[in-house]
């Protein structure tokens, strides 16, 4: 019998092993990687919409597309850049639609800061140093924000945030630079290791994400409340 998820060694598989083994019919697989990237994914879709609940549905959308289209992944670029590109491109489309919002190219170049809701979980989890730098990583024009946020507070290299983008390494180098010019450097300075806490997808949060996808994957595979096959 397949050993529960919360007892697996999550760390010895691979994505790309992770990815095959879903297609051969574990799908109950999936949910590793949900847990594995939830929290970027939320962050990048967050960079674009710059509001909370419009990134947890660009959330769930992007992992439902990329379930859906999993056989369509070729392994040419790592999965979680496969991913982030996935979620970028929903993120961006839905910004389109709502018009509140343009692509990294068309986005204007200057945006005042977003109001932010209150979130208990998030407040509990967070203090007044991370909440100030959210405050000004939000200030920042969008195309500079995606590329702080994957590179700076995702850890994506260079290369991975460029193919990613879709842009040249040179254009992430640039736009990195500036979006940290952009940012009084006593703050940067202050939040220190901080910054890894900044924009928290983590607990009951990516708990229940993860629970709303696998309950949608299930539906897709006209299973209802039956187990996903392993």
């Amino acid at each position: 019998m397949t050993e529960p998820l919360e007892r697996m060694e999550t760390g010895s598989l691979s994505d790309e092993e992770i990815v095959s083994r879903v297609l051969q019919g574990q799908a109950d697989l999936f949910e590793i990687l949900l847990r594995r990237y939830d929290q970027r994914v939320y962050r990048t879709a967050r960079a674009v919409t710059a509001d909370d609940q419009e990134a947890e549905d660009v959330t769930q959308e992007a992992w439902m597309r990329a379930f859906r289209h999993l056989g369509q992944f070729g392994q040419r670029a790592r999965f979680s850049t496969w991913l982030t590109r996935i979620a970028l491109h929903e993120a961006w489309a839905r910004a389109r639609r709502a018009r509140r919002s343009r692509p990294l190219e068309d986005a204007p170049w200057e945006e005042s800061l977003t109001s932010r809701s209150s979130d208990p979980e998030g407040d509990a989890a967070s203090g007044e140093l991370r909440g100030l730098l959210e405050s000004a990583v939000e200030g920042l024009p969008e195309f500079y924000r995606v590329v702080f946020i994957l590179r700076e507070v995702e850890g994506l290299s260079t290369a991975e945030a460029a193919t990613a983008l879709e842009l040249s390494e040179d254009v992430v180098k640039t736009r990195l630079s500036r979006a940290r010019a952009f940012l009084r450097r006593e703050l940067t300075a202050r939040a220190g290791p901080g910054i890894s806490r900044a924009f928290p997808f983590l607990g009951r949060r990516c708990a229940r994400m993860a629970g709303l996808v696998m309950s949608r994957i299930r539906t897709d595979l006209g299973l209802g409340t039956a187990p996903l096959p392993v």
